[in-house]
């Protein structure tokens, strides 16, 4: 099976001041469901991925879809982002998420945001070559550019909030439970 793909989707522009407005409004309707009920925060996410050809997957989340894969070099077709770079991709994600979300909250003026991320693997693992390194990420670097007109000092109190508060930077830097099961289908 062939499988096409589009290469891009189109995010709408946003004015500072509707992205305020926006962020304001989501906030607040949270916070009133959370003092509601409590228990309205306490989220289940559920994403489904179908092997396809050589080593890639296809994932369903919602109404979204996208295709994981690796390049040729780790048998893969190359027609998507590698496991590791999509997770790289939803911290860079979850930070902007989170650094707008704070920025607003702290009442500090953020114009432009840019985060990049660098994860060290050592693939010896992974190929069965040796055990004794880590099989995922030793070690991810991130670098948030900011543009706006707060001081650093402001910007660093932004950080701060972020990295207490960013659900994806919680599973970087805290072991998660996690439980697998296997069933013959």
């Amino acid at each position: 099976m062939t499988t096409t793909l589009t290469a891009s989707t189109e995010i709408p522009e946003i004015s500072a001041d509707d992205r305020a407005e926006r962020l304001t409004e989501a906030g607040q309707a949270w916070s009133d469901r959370i003092d509601a009920k409590r228990s309205s925060s306490e989220l289940t996410y559920r994403v489904t991925g179908f092997g396809e050809g050589a080593v890639a997957t296809r994932v369903t989340s919602g109404k979204h879809e996208f295709v994981v894969d690796e390049p040729a070099a780790l048998a893969g077709d190359d027609v998507g982002a590698s496991p590791v770079e999509y997770a790289l991709g939803a911290l860079i994600g979850c930070q902007t998420v989170v650094y707008r979300l704070y920025a607003q909250n702290l009442g500090i003026q953020v114009d432009e945001i840019k985060v990049t991320a660098e994860g060290d693997l050592d693939a010896a693992r992974l190929l069965g070559k040796d055990p004794s390194v880590r099989p995922g990420f030793s070690g991810v670097r991130l670098n948030v550019e900011i543009t706006g007109p707060e001081t650093q000092e402001r910007y660093e109190e932004l950080r701060v909030a972020v990295d207490e508060n960013c659900p994806v930077f919680d599973l970087f830097a805290n072991p998660t439970p996690v439980e697998v099961t296997v069933t013959k289908a």
